[in-house]
Parts: structure tokens; sequence; C-alpha cells
């Protein structure tokens, strides 16, 4: 069939949905789906998108995790919960750790339940003549080009016109460290007080992949050790004790 169901946004806002509500596995919104919308047409304004956590099914909204409500404008709506299990995504940018080399192609731990592939020439410049340096262990920052249930996920170390675009081995002289996917979003947001907080501490370098991995790297061993320790106590810390605990930092006094 070229027609598919749409839920209204309007209709989603009057269910009573409100950001910031807790909301539990099993509970369902009914929307209006009287409407229908061409598959090849530009999605409308009035439709709402569901994200992480939210699955469509008919005139219903269901919760899939528990965690609170999201939104952003105009119409995207998502569950926000703490969770350490990264679930593969396409499109999402992430740090892996090279495992293996299987004939052309590289084994890398993404933290999900299997391994990803990554082929040599999914690298900026790479050919069958001109190899990438990789090496096992190595930390790659790539991007998810397959990820579904039912295929090896995928990924590749260039954006759609062949270019790294920050893509690609890093991580030397750094240290990685393991948080929630909860506070991986966190620190992505648009205006972060967190991440504005931790880069006003000391000169350093983050990159930050959506499975829940950080990689910091400062001036001194020191001052990487103390913002690997302040990422992971940020997980526990209400805003008043975060600014209370980075101030103490900034005067010497921790």
């Amino acid at each position: 069939s070229t027609q598919t169901r749409a839920l209204k946004y309007s209709s989603l806002r009057s269910t009573g949905l409100r950001v910031g509500q807790v909301l539990l596995p099993g509970d369902q919104f009914f929307c209006e789906a009287e409407e229908t919308l061409s598959l090849s047409a530009t999605a409308r304004r009035d439709t709402a998108v569901c994200g992480p956590g939210l699955r469509r099914s008919g005139d219903r909204v269901l919760v899939c995790v528990g965690g609170l409500l999201r939104h952003k404008a105009p119409n995207v709506f998502w569950v926000q919960s703490h969770s350490k299990r990264y679930v593969p995504a396409k499109g999402e940018c992430v740090i892996g750790i090279v495992t293996a080399k299987s004939g052309d192609v590289f084994k890398v731990d993404v933290g999900a339940s299997e391994l990803a592939s990554l082929s040599y020439l999914s690298f900026e410049g790479a050919t069958k003549r001109n190899r990438p340096n990789v090496q096992v262990g190595d930390l790659v920052y790539a991007q998810f080009l397959v990820a579904n249930k039912d295929m090896e996920p995928e990924l590749v170390c260039i954006d759609g016109a062949g270019r790294a675009n920050g893509l690609g081995v890093f991580g030397s002289g750094g240290l990685m460290v393991k948080v929630s996917l909860g506070l991986v979003r966190r620190l992505l947001a648009p205006g972060s007080e967190l991440m504005a907080d931790l880069s006003g501490l000391f000169p350093s370098e983050m990159v930050l992949g959506l499975n829940g991995r950080v990689w910091v790297k400062s001036s001194s061993v020191q001052q990487t050790l103390i913002l690997s320790n302040l990422l992971q106590s940020c997980e526990t810390l209400s805003p008043d004790q975060r600014r209370a605990l980075f101030h103490r930092v900034k005067q010497g006094t921790l």
C-alpha cells in the first residue's frame, strides 16, 4: 500500500501528554488517525514523530521503555530513559574499539549485542593500494550505515561526500570512560549547561559517542583524570550539587 495512517500532532497534544511526565512501559495514548499520508510526500508539520521509546500502532502511541517524555520542536516526541545498553541506530556516531581484522573488514566493538563491521574502504582516501593504518585495539569514531535487527551492523568513517569530517581513528594520549546513554544525550543537547561547565574547567578535547562512550584529553594526565571522574559523577548529582563540585574544582580545593 502507498498510504499509511498519520497521527496528527494536534490530537496528540490533546491526549494530555506533558513534557517531563514519567511514562511506564505499557502506557498508551489514543490519537485521531482518520487522515492518510502518502509515503512519497513531504512530512506535514501537524504529524507527530515518535522517537526512541515510543511506537505507533494504528491509532495508538505505545510506550516501550520507562522514562521522561521529551519534546523537540516542532513535533518530535521521545522517552528519555536511564540505560547503559546500546542498540545500534542508522546515522548515529559512536566510539568503537577495533577487536579483529577479518579479510578486508575490521570487527568493531560498539558496546552492542554483536560486533559491527568496518570496511577498510570506508575511510577517506582509502583504496586497494592505499589501505588505512588501523590496528587491533585502536579507537575509531564512526557512523552507522546499516543498523537493523536482521543484518550485521555496518560502520563507515566517511560522510556522504566521502570526507572524514571528524570520523576515523583517534585516541592518542586520552582516556575513554563509559557513561549512560542519557548522559551523552545531555552533553550533546544544544546549549547544554553540563557541557559548558565541563569546558570551562580546563582546556580539553572531548569525543562523544551515542553508545555511551566518552573520550577525554586535557593538557595533563591529572586534568584528564579529573574530567573523566567528573563525567562519571554527573550521573547521580543534582544541578546544584554539580555546580558546587565544579566550583570546588575551579578553586583547587577538591
